[in-house]
Parts: structure tokens; C-alpha cells; sequence
């Protein structure tokens, strides 16, 4: 593990990486400086701390939705299972019985 300096919101931070890691940690510090600037570009929130966590807020935000998409995708995905299943047994058994069809004509 290796350690980087960045800088998020004109502040300098030194964070710890892994190298496979180092490309998606730059991305994040990277989303969480603009996300910060889009902030304090909208109102007039002068702290530091204040701007961090309502970025946080919205970081979570979305995360949440993401997770409630694949959630509910999930659960689709579940509910079909079984039509799909018989589905392919339906097709699994109208292939075994041309293949018989077909072996009876040798």
C-alpha cells in the first residue's frame, strides 16, 4: 500500500491506496471536489464542514437509489426465474423428442 496526495475543495490530503485501487480512488476524490464546488456554487455556504456533509448527503442518496434499482431488479429477476426455467425445460424436451424423431429415420 502506497500513499497519495490529492486535494479536495483547495485542501491537501494524503490517503493510503493499494495500486489497483489508486485509479477509482482518484476518480472518487475527484467527483467528491466537484460535487463540493457545485455546492458552494448554488448557495451561500461558506463552511467547510457544512459543504462536506450535505455532498455526503447526496453521495448517500444516490447509493441508496442505486441500490434499491438493483434490489428491485433482483426481485424481477427472481419472480421470472421460474417461467424461465420451464421455459427451457419446454424447449429441453421438444429438442430430445426431434432428436428421437430424427434418429428413428436412420
Amino acid at each position: 500500500m502506497k500513499q497519495i496526495d490529492v486535494k479536495i475543495f483547495d485542501r491537501s490530503y494524503t490517503l493510503a491506496v493499494d495500486d489497483k485501487d489508486q485509479p477509482r480512488l482518484l476518480e472518487a476524490v475527484d467527483m467528491v471536489d466537484k460535487r463540493m464546488r457545485e455546492i458552494k456554487g448554488v448557495g451561500k455556504l461558506g463552511s467547510l464542514d457544512r459543504i462536506a456533509v450535505l455532498a455526503a448527503l447526496q453521495f448517500a442518496n444516490e447509493i441508496l437509489g442505486i441500490r434499491e434499482e438493483a434490489a428491485n431488479a433482483r426481485a424481477e429477476a427472481i419472480a421470472a426465474a421460474p417461467e424461465s426455467l420451464a421455459r427451457i425445460r419446454r424447449m429441453n424436451e421438444a429438442l430430445e423428442a426431434e432428436i428421437r424423431r430424427q434418429e428413428s429415420l436412420f
